[in-house]
């Protein structure tokens, strides 16, 4: 087969057609799987047999998704002859606490810049220290501080990085992020949630691991919830990325697996029109007098525009923009009609949250104050309505 253009392969890469001639990939909503005898036993002991025994090991379809996933990440990796693969999880914290855990042990040390999902902020400042993991923050990864790092922590197995960054959109150059990690012999570790593969793909600018919330724009309904990492290091993932979702149990259901896999066909086409939304949006509320700022890499009034130019094929669907402060944040959530109230995001609707008070409350507030995260800041995921009327929406909220 000739080579398929990257909208192609997100709808048949890795689909199952079994033998009862299913079209689409079934759901195999099993806990084990049975052996015709012990010859297949032994096949499978062996390894001579790509045999599925107990779903929390394997399933057929997490190994399709896993597949479809990979073929897109890696795209023009895997199109130059490299493989790439990934693994499933039943969440994304669940992936980037395996992908951490995968890369750093005892004794090790994890950079990462200041601006984190919140969630992920607390793995890397309280819950990996406990388990002999140093770890400290270098605001956006900026070169010259971040090679005075890595020379000060000689034992730094990972930089780990967001970008864009949640909930603050800021960006890190991920090539240039690379090339210093593996000068300093450790890895680099990507959450590339908010642009997906159809804007970006991080393997492709030298990371050596991806990591997904799938819950997000790759399942893109808000129906479930999943995690995936992505590498082209195979002995990593085999030897110790992998093993966690098999001795930690963070595996996803077949069900969730099957929803996911439906969603990752349609991503290129939701993100065109998610980050053509986005844009309107933007520059509306650019003008609006009553917002302070406008944080959203397509603007070119954004501090890092043309890094978003270079690293990325689209500017994506998040914005983050400030008010005055959380008095005017409550008055706009509390009008919103059509864009609705609540965390995660790249849902098929428009999403608008209060990071400091929803995802983002477990952060200290100085050190929110720091990171740029504002009692003004709101963070909104821009839906597939119609433009017109997400900016009606913001524009009746906004009235003073």
């Amino acid at each position: 087969m000739t080579k398929q253009q990257f909208s192609t392969a997100a709808i048949h890469a890795g689909e199952i057609h079994d033998a009862q001639g299913a079209h689409v990939t079934p759901i195999y909503q099993t806990s084990t799987f049975t052996f015709t005898d012990m010859a297949a036993v032994e096949a499978y002991a062996s390894g001579e047999a790509n045999s599925y025994i107990y779903s929390r090991g394997g399933n057929p379809g997490r190994t399709a998704l896993a597949e479809k996933l990979a073929a897109l990440e890696g795209f023009n990796l895997i199109q130059q002859g490299e493989a790439v693969t990934a693994e499933i999880f039943s969440s994304g914290m669940a992936a980037i606490s395996a992908a951490l855990l995968g890369v750093a042990q005892a004794g090790d040390h994890v950079i990462a810049q200041s601006v984190l999902y919140g969630s992920t902020d607390h793995l890397v400042a309280e819950l990996l220290p406990q388990y002999g993991i140093g770890t400290s923050r270098v605001p956006g990864l900026a070169a010259e501080a971040l090679i005075r790092e890595l020379e000060a922590q000689p034992n730094t197995t990972a930089v780990y990085l967001e970008t864009p960054a949640n909930p603050t959109m800021s960006l890190v150059d991920i090539a240039a992020t690379a090339e210093i990690a593996h000068a300093h012999n450790a890895r680099l570790i990507v959450d590339n949630t908010f642009a997906t593969p159809a804007l970006q793909r991080p393997l492709e600018l030298g990371a050596d691991v991806v990591v997904h919330s799938t819950t997000k724009y790759i399942g893109g309904h808000g129906t479930i919830i999943g995690g995936a990492v992505v590498s082209h290091d195979l002995t990593l993932m085999e030897e110790k990325i992998v093993p966690m979702i098999r001795y930690l149990g963070g595996v996803p259901s077949p069900f969730d697996c099957w929803l996911t896999n439906l969603g990752l066909k349609t991503l290129p086409l939701r993100m065109e029109r998610h980050c053509a939304n986005a844009m309107q949006v933007a520059r509306f509320l650019a003008e609006h007098e009553g917002v302070t700022a406008v944080h959203y890499p397509g603007l070119e009034s954004f501090p890092q525009h043309d890094l978003a130019k270079r690293q990325m094929d689209d500017f994506g669907a998040m914005i983050a923009f400030e008010v005055a402060d959380y008095e005017a944040a409550t008055r706009l959530l509390n009008r919103v009609q059509l864009c609705t109230l609540a965390v995660s995001l790249g849902n098929l609707d428009t999403l608008i949250e209060h990071p400091a008070s929803m995802t983002h409350s477990s952060v200290d507030p100085e050190i929110r104050r720091q990171i740029g995260i504002s009692d003004g800041l709101i963070r909104l995921s821009v839906g597939l309505e119609a433009a017109e009327d997400i900016v009606a929406d913001l524009a009746q909220a906004l009235t003073m």
